[in-house]
């Protein structure tokens, strides 16, 4: 990693230049650093793997809590709700118009 100091260049190990801050307060400093650095060895596969993962996970955990929030809701409406949650109401509004007009 390259770092500009006082108009001169300079090169710095990227370990070196960029002090990690912890991001959790409930894992121990040392523990936390180790786990970031296995996920920075982790192959870009692996890594898009995971993301893939938990976004698969926050997904299905958000339907769920729709779902025990809203019981009486069929499927359509549930789906409408979860586009409303995360994208917004007059996103909502629009596909539900546009299935009203697509289903007559």
């Amino acid at each position: 990693m390259l770092e500009i100091l006082l108009g001169k260049i300079n090169l710095v190990p990227f370990t070196e230049s960029r002090k990690m801050i912890t991001q959790s307060t409930d894992t121990h400093p040392k523990i936390e650093e180790l786990l970031i650095s296995l996920i920075r060895s982790s192959s870009i596969a692996k890594r898009i793997s995971r993301v893939r993962s938990m976004s698969e996970s926050t997904i299905w955990l958000s339907r769920r809590a729709i779902m025990r929030a809203n019981p009486d809701l069929d499927k359509k409406e549930l789906n409408l709700k979860f586009i409303s949650y995360h994208y917004g109401d007059k996103l909502a509004g629009l596909l539900r118009e546009y299935m009203e007009t697509r289903s007559l």
